[in-house]
């Protein structure tokens, strides 16, 4: 599509959420009419990404002003500042917000611009085209003579060429002929302001380079961040589409704009003729001194611009780049409208953060996408959520990310050494170069003042990196990488535990104390506060899994050419028996009735009046926050912000489980676990996205209805925005990762462990089918699963014949073949 833009499809009223959501099919969000309360939220969701960059789908030249607010951030760009908090100097390390590239306004000459919230906007409508990763914008204005203008805009960040962006805008003058001004330019007068409880932090990260023309169609801006150094370079070419009729562009001036050094561009002046549409076609380029093989970031910035063919060219091979990832991502489901839109975006905002990563992009997965500034652009274990579906589809994503964390050993290895450990100590919240991010405040928005946050010591992000090598490697084989960063990374994480692990002769008992768990509410007992837990039981649980798979892993590597690797590694005399003891005496807490206890001491705790707090508040995911402004704490109740003890069968099936814990000394038969499954439902605030999740993974096959109605609560965590506005801060990947996880494998009951492939689908009734592609050990295999059948279709390769268990029958593949297994019967058939 390279003409003329079509208006945006009005969106089916019955379709709209909370947040003004509609839907033209299943890969459009579509918004109609403007609505300051949650455009904040529909910029989120309509950010464009490609993994390199991401940028808000705000309208082109709004400033931030309390409705509005255009970001764009560069994966991995980061730069600290120093705040005064009344006498209290405190620093902080933020994702930044990187000039805007959209800066383009449009109006009469010598007048005011026309804007979005003005009495001049007679209409607007916008669609996010998910298959293609185009945004699209039409709005109507009438200025103060009565003129009518169409404004049409369409915009990209190419997911191929990704230093690359687009921005056509089309104006048509429908009642009218005249002059119109467009001033198109890049504004680097940009700050850190998308998160409320942040404004009080120091937020103005860059500072001007140089702002100049590099030719009659090209400007240059390049800034630099305050204290990491680095540069950013936006080379942005500007021109004008001819007429096909007359040949003509309609320009009859362009005249620089360059007196603020922090912004660059130019006033083109227009004839418009009513009726005949005119359109501004603006290429950027983006280059920032992390890139590899670079002369300079703004020679690089405008020689990939001066380079770059046009908007329709463009278009044409960025929409060719997403047909492509979709057909390895694609899920196709026979479920609503809605919840297939759902999935779909989040599927595409995933996509959106992390397509790009590689060996020459050196960046994590914030917890907030590219998308916003909450969590300061902060990495957490959040990841272990988006791996599954990164793994089984673009392996070399995962291996990727996994990297970014390889590049932080050292960091890591520090922070254990500073605190007298052995092993690595990644941190609770990861920026730039590895320290710990994690703030020792959280503005408490209900007091207006500072409190604790003690959440750094939640060393179990360590165990979330490993399990997410180890996922890896049964689904790749992928020797290599386990030599070169994957066994380092397992066995310096097993050192930490083992070196956090006390020994309690008496009980023959291995402690591990002074950690927060998942929950997050509970950093530390009544009288102790902030002090961390004894025994968390997923944690100490995910430690005996762990020690278990490092031995199996340097098992595995014995005898292989990796000596450098056994250099590094340093493996010490009795260090592989005492974690092999550590798997097997770690102590696990369970409740009188055979309920795995969250932590020490847990049952001993007030029960909460959940039912006087829920008619007090409405809203009670956040306890923490609501309880401090009353004086009270989190730690004195049995209560869960999050999935703490169910996050355990959330990552292993319940037979893992059973097998870890009995290789503990511990039992658990079968009825334990839907008593522990219900303990923990009922006292779960919900108030994390993830949480809903894993709840609803673990009842998927016990009680499907309401698995699938906290489902379809996670799958529109953001779409509507259910949190109650913290969508417009960024997007919550790790549940937009989850929910598309939960079809691609809890669903299918697909697993990947002991060198084979396994299937148990439980399809819910909402869901009568699904279909996807994965690959597993390098070898792509559709997938499809009805209630009564799975089909599975190895695509002609020239590797190894595939080993699969569908409903406990083992079968071979070979390459090109066929096999439908008939799930009534349990037969199969090549």
């Amino acid at each position: 599509m390279t003409g003329l833009m079509a208006p945006v499809p009005a969106a089916d009223p019955a379709l709209h959420g909370r947040s003004g959501s509609g839907a033209t099919g299943s890969w459009v969000l579509a918004y109609n009419g403007f609505d300051p309360a949650v455009e904040g939220t529909r910029e989120a969701l309509c950010t464009l990404g490609n993994g390199y960059w991401g940028t808000r789908g705000s309208v082109p030249g709004a400033t931030a002003d309390g409705v509005h607010y255009p970001g764009t951030y560069l994966a991995g760009v980061y730069n600290r500042l120093r705040s005064d908090l009344g006498g209290r100097i405190v620093e902080d390390e933020h994702l930044i917000n990187a000039p805007d590239w959209t800066s383009l306004t449009l109006g009469p000459p010598g007048g005011p611009p026309y804007r979005h919230g003005s009495a001049a906007l007679l209409s607007c409508s916008q669609q996010l085209d998910l298959r293609r990763g185009v945004h699209t914008r039409v709005s109507r204005f009438r200025d103060a003579q009565g003129r009518t203008t169409l404004v049409t805009s369409r915009s990209f960040l190419h997911l191929a060429q990704v230093h690359l962006a687009v921005l056509e805008t089309t104006v048509e003058a429908q009642d009218w002929s005249g002059p119109l001004a467009v001033r198109c330019g890049v504004d680097g007068r940009v700050t850190n302001r998308n998160v409320a409880e942040y404004r009080l932090l120091a937020d103005r990260h860059l500072q001007p380079v140089a702002a100049r023309q590099v030719d009659p169609e090209t400007v240059l801006l390049e800034m630099v961040t305050s204290q990491s150094r680095v540069h950013i370079a936006m080379a942005a070419r500007t021109r004008l589409r001819p007429d096909p009729d007359t040949g003509t562009d309609g320009m009859v001036d362009r005249r620089l704009l360059d007196d603020d050094p922090a912004y660059v561009g130019h006033e083109l002046t227009l004839e418009l003729t009513q009726g005949r549409p005119v359109t501004v076609e603006k290429v950027v380029a983006v280059a920032t001194s992390r890139d590899p093989a670079l002369a300079g970031v703004a020679l690089s910035a405008t020689a990939r611009v001066a380079r770059a063919p046009s908007a329709g060219e463009l278009l044409r091979s960025h929409e060719a780049a997403w047909e492509r990832l979709w057909e390895r991502f694609g899920i196709d489901v026979a479920a609503g409208e809605r919840q297939s839109l759902a999935l779909n975006l989040n599927a595409f905002h995933v996509l959106a953060t992390v397509a790009a990563a590689g060996p020459d992009i050196d960046a994590g997965v914030p917890a907030r996408g590219l998308h916003g500034e909450g969590y300061r652009g902060h990495v957490f274990w959040d990841e272990m959520f988006v791996y599954p579906m990164l793994t089984l589809r673009r392996p070399e994503l995962t291996r990727a990310l996994l990297r970014y964390r390889h590049r932080r050993l050292d960091e890591a290895r520090a922070a254990a050494r500073a605190e007298g450990l052995d092993g690595a100590m990644f941190p609770w919240q990861c920026g730039s170069d590895g320290r710990e991010e994690t703030p020792s405040e959280l503005y408490n928005l209900r007091t207006g003042e500072w409190m604790p946050d003690n959440s750094r010591r939640q060393r179990h992000v360590g165990l979330a990196v490993v399990f997410g090598v180890w996922q890896y490697y049964q689904a790749t084989v992928d020797q290599a990488f386990m030599i070169d960063e994957g066994a380092e990374l397992m066995v310096e994480v097993t050192r930490l535990f083992a070196s956090l692990a006390t020994y309690d002769a008496p009980a023959d008992r291995f402690d591990i104390a002074g950690v927060m768990g998942p929950d997050e509410f509970h950093d530390g007992y009544p009288d102790a506060p902030g002090r961390g837990v004894r025994n968390n039981a997923y944690t100490n649980v995910m430690v005996a899994w762990l020690a278990g798979r490092t031995l199996e892993l340097l098992d595995l590597l014995a005898g292989k050419d990796c000596g450098p690797l056994w250099d590094r590694l340093a493996l010490r005399p009795g260090e592989r028996e005492r974690w092999d003891r550590i798997r097997h005496r770690l102590r696990v807490p369970f409740h009188a009735d055979g309920v795995i206890s969250q932590f020490d001491g847990y049952e001993a705790l007030a029960e909460f009046d959940w039912e006087a707090y829920r008619a007090r508040y409405g809203d009670i995911g956040r306890l923490d926050l609501i309880l401090a402004a009353e004086g009270d704490s989190p730690n004195r109740y049995r209560l869960s912000k999050q999935a703490d003890v169910l996050m355990l069968l959330y990552l292993l099936s319940a037979e893992e489980l059973r097998a870890v814990l009995e290789r503990l000394g511990y039992p658990f038969p079968p009825d334990a676990v839907p008593r522990t499954v219900g303990f923990y439902l009922a006292r779960t605030t919900h108030g994390s996205t993830l949480s809903r999740l894993v709840h609803s993974w673990v009842l998927a096959r016990s009680d499907r209805s309401r698995s699938w109605s906290l489902f379809t609560r996670a799958l529109d965590s953001d779409l509507d925005d259910i949190q109650g506005g913290t969508t417009r801060e960024g997007v919550h990947i790790g549940a937009m990762a989850g929910t598309v996880d939960m079809v691609l494998r809890c669903f299918s009951g697909l697993e990947v462990r002991d060198g084979l492939l396994w299937l148990h689908p439980e399809l819910p009734a909402e869901l009568p089918r699904a279909e996807f592609e994965i690959v597993y050990r390098g070898q792509p295999i559709s997938v499809a699963i009805t209630g009564s059948h799975v089909r599975l279709r190895l695509h002609p390769h020239g590797g190894d014949p595939v080993t699969v268990c569908v409903e406990d029958r083992v079968s071979v593949l070979s390459a090109g073949e066929v096999h439908v297994v008939d799930l009534a019967s349990g037969g199969g058939a090549p």
